[in-house]
């Protein structure tokens, strides 16, 4: 819907001079190395803001919007600065005092999530021109829209730079309790260097005297999945939901797509998750590998595929949380990747080398205490990633609706707090 708005072709405002379109030059790695500077390099990528590298040599010193050619036609706003484009990126210079620059930006980036574009359709400027339209609006109500949507894009942005902070919070805070850990008054153990009496050299580092180094295998019971393809057994059977490696992500459990599958009761009863166990992936790129985390029961019945192992651990000697930040901390990560079979990016662990896997083991009233100050920094992570998406939600409907004349917006100030 575009409301009463009178919709102007993007190649019309290129027609008539308003905007201007063109693409950048090549930048190879041998002439940022050769130049090196302070004065950023935007590409195709979609990530880090598109920057590409940074370089002696400016193009621009001026306020553009600039997109990826190659990469999909993702937009970016990018205000008056010394930078360049290579040549899979493309600039747009608003020349006509009847556009605002940022407010173009937003929308065509609004267009931009019903279009495709990849590297057999590419955002060429010949194309773009034809697919976009920009409204002829009035210029003080095109600056109010881009208050509001920047207001909302400076709220997600602290809570983005809030939740990097708490990850890095977190890995200083996981890396001091595994090596540390937390002493009978309930505070971190003095360093090594303060205290060596209290620690031990172990084949995977220093760590406090009082712990075990057992292999998994000894304290859990360690399963593989069902196989996909393969022939179910005569007898009843039933079609049940099962995880995948992308189910399983790093702390978490991503239930958005759960495939389902035809099994046995017998294969049932033998797989079925239970309450308390730890899934850790068997293989994929090299952050995803041995990752874990624990099942709460999220979906009954279900199972897992082979790829992702079920480690089911003893009650009263190794708590499911606990194992899961330590697959999580350096230790396990390092284990994994050099234990792995590797291949280019990509590694896999099977299930002797996760039953070897060892575990720095206290006490069970210290693991219970580790996992409550990982799991306090966790809750406040979700907190902030709930309100994240709840900001993104929110940014994407009122930017539809705003720029397409569907929610009206004077230009008085009051209309801004309003909306």
């Amino acid at each position: 819907m575009k409301g009463d708005w009178e919709q102007i072709k993007l190649d019309d405002w290129v027609a008539n001079g308003a905007v201007e379109l063109g693409r950048g030059d090549i930048i190879s790695k041998d002439d940022i190395a050769e130049s090196p500077g302070p004065y950023p390099i935007y590409s195709s990528s979609a990530h880090n803001n598109g920057k590409f590298g940074e370089y002696a040599k400016y193009m621009f010193n001026e306020e553009l919007v600039t997109w990826s050619v190659d990469g999909g036609g993702n937009l970016f706003y990018r205000p008056k600065h010394k930078f360049s484009v290579t040549n899979v990126c493309g600039y747009m210079r608003v020349k006509s005092e009847l556009l605002h620059a940022p407010f173009v930006y937003y929308c065509l980036a609004d267009q931009h999530n019903y279009l495709t574009f990849d590297y057999t359709t590419k955002a060429h400027p010949s194309v773009i021109r034809k697919l976009y339209w920009l409204p002829s609006i009035d210029v003080s109500v095109q600056k109010r829209i881009v208050q509001i949507l920047q207001a909302l894009d400076q709220a997600i942005e602290k809570t983005e730079l809030l939740i990097e902070k708490y990850q890095q919070i977190k890995a200083g805070l996981m890396h001091d309790l595994f090596t540390r850990g937390i002493g009978p008054d309930g505070k971190l153990r003095p360093p090594r260097e303060q205290a060596p009496e209290l620690y031990q050299e172990t084949p995977i580092g220093w760590i406090p005297k009082d712990w075990g180094l057992p292999m998994l295998g000894d304290y859990a019971d360690i399963c593989s999945g069902v196989t996909l393809g393969s022939k179910v057994a005569p007898g009843q059977t039933i079609k049940v939901p099962y995880l995948r490696v992308a189910n399983v992500q790093d702390g978490y459990l991503d239930l958005t797509e759960v495939k389902e599958i035809l099994v046995s009761l017998k294969t049932l009863e033998a797989l079925r998750l239970q309450s308390g166990d730890v899934l850790m992936n068997e293989g994929g790129d090299f952050d995803k590998l041995g990752r874990g985390t624990v099942w709460q029961g999220e979906i009954e019945p279900c199972i897992h595929q082979n790829h992702v192992f079920r480690v089911r651990v003893v009650a009263g000697l190794l708590r499911p949380y606990f194992l899961a930040y330590w697959s999580q901390s350096e230790f396990g990560k390092k284990y994994f990747v050099l234990s792995s079979k590797q291949s280019t990016n990509l590694a896999s662990i099977n299930s002797t080398q996760l039953h070897k896997f060892p575990v720095a083991l206290p006490a069970i009233e210290e693991q219970e205490a580790i996992e409550t100050r990982i799991g306090a920094v966790n809750e406040r992570i979700d907190t902030l990633d709930a309100e994240r998406q709840k900001l993104t939600t929110q940014k994407a409907g009122l930017m539809h609706d705003l720029l397409t004349g569907k929610v009206q917006v004077n230009a008085d100030p009051p209309e801004v707090a309003r909306v």
